[in-house]
C-alpha cells in the first residue's frame, strides 16, 4: 500500500509540474493535484496500518496442581516481530 501511494504521488507530480502540453477538456495540473492528494492519503494509511500491525498477545492460564491441590497461574506474552 505504501508503494502505491508513492507511485501516485510521483505520477501526480509529473502531471502537475512536468507536462507542458495541453489536452482539450482536461486540466492536467488539477488531475496531478488529485493524484498527489490521493497518494498522500494512501501513503499515510499504509504507514498507520503497518505500525498498528505490531502487537502483543498475553495469554493467562490457571490450573490446579493435582499433587498439591494449589492453583497454578501461567502467563505468557508473545510479541509480533516487525514485518
Amino acid at each position: 500500500m505504501i508503494v502505491g501511494g508513492i507511485l501516485l504521488l510521483v505520477l501526480g507530480a509529473v502531471l502537475a509540474f512536468g507536462v507542458s502540453f495541453a489536452v482539450p477538456g482536461v486540466s492536467l495540473p488539477i488531475i496531478g493535484g488529485i493524484l498527489m492528494a490521493a497518494g498522500l492519503v494512501i501513503f499515510i494509511v499504509g504507514l498507520v496500518a503497518m505500525l498498528r500491525r505490531r502487537g502483543a498477545t498475553t495469554t493467562e492460564r490457571t490450573s490446579v496442581d493435582p499433587a498439591s491441590g494449589t492453583a497454578v497461574r501461567q502467563t505468557s506474552t508473545d510479541v509480533d516481530p516487525l514485518p
